[in-house]
């Protein structure tokens, strides 16, 4: 790999909590940081901090907004067209299993259930646009902010229409990200691009956490600490299809070692995103 002052690197879900501290942490090393949200004014607000902070001016902001998938189809169009390379794409951006909606089922404004959308087919749908430039890139790597957290997809209702609950969205969302990155790992070659994933932490002390009323178990630090080693640890170099827990190997739910779940949930996503 290369040394990170030589690399670019998109973070989405940047401007706060486990995104926003490694953005700082690979900016203060000298990384080209793109930085992605959905509020405009916090995003300006926070690259112009981490800016001040690190000393590094090579920190740009990007916004979009993941609930709409025109949106992603648009901050890959401009990471293409505005940088000739792209080194780690980390897939961080997500919501919890109780805001918004306050424990209700909402929709994406494509229609599909948020946290299926949000969580992880936005993810989908920019790996996906951003994987030549990736490849060409090389050696570079795809890292997605997973969780322990996991719950087998129901393909007969993967939009909870019939039995919505917010635990059973958010954490069908984390295993499809761990079904991606398996499938990721399969397709793409291992000198070029990497695919990993991880539980950064349990019940950080983040917002999303906050809003289910839970009490933080895992510092901040130690899960920027794991995700910071996937995206920068020469000892990972060609090490693809991992779902890590902090820093150690573990297996997720057995559904993401079911290559035809893994077929129906990917053409599933081709087929929501318009690939």
């Amino acid at each position: 790999m290369r040394p990170l002052d030589e690399q670019t690197i998109l973070i989405t879900g940047a401007t706060d909590g486990l995104g926003r501290a490694l953005a700082g942490e690979l900016a203060g090393d000298g990384a080209r940081v793109l930085a992605h949200g959905r509020d405009n004014r916090r995003g300006l607000e926070t690259v112009e901090k981490i800016r001040v902070q690190t000393g590094n001016g090579d920190v740009h902001w990007l916004c979009a907004d993941f609930a709409s998938l025109d949106e992603v189809r648009g901050l890959a169009d401009q990471v293409i067209a505005e940088y000739d390379q792209l080194h780690v794409l980390v897939n961080n951006a997500g919501i919890g299993t109780a805001l918004p909606g306050d424990g209700r089922r909402v929709e994406s404004r494509d229609g599909y259930e948020l946290r299926f959308a949000v969580n992880y087919l936005a993810g989908y749908l920019l790996t996906r646009r951003l994987l030549p430039l990736l490849a060409r890139s090389a050696p570079a790597r795809i890292v997605s902010v997973s969780s322990l957290g996991q719950a087998p997809i129901d393909f007969d209702d993967v939009m909870l229409e019939r039995d919505y609950s917010g635990v059973q969205a958010y954490c069908q969302s984390k295993l499809a990200q761990v079904m991606m990155t398996y499938d990721l790992a399969e397709e793409l070659d291992p000198g070029e691009v990497t695919a990993n994933c991880l539980h950064p932490g349990t019940y950080m002390p983040t917002k999303m956490v906050r809003a289910a009323g839970v009490t933080p178990v895992t510092a901040l630090e130690d899960g920027v600490a794991a995700t910071r080693r996937l995206v920068a640890d020469p000892e990972l170099d060609g090490i693809t299809g991992r779902f890590f827990n902090g820093t150690r190997e573990a297996e997720p739910d057995p559904q993401a070692r079911d290559r035809d779940a893994r077929r129906t949930l990917r053409e599933l996503s081709d087929q929501l995103c318009e690939l």
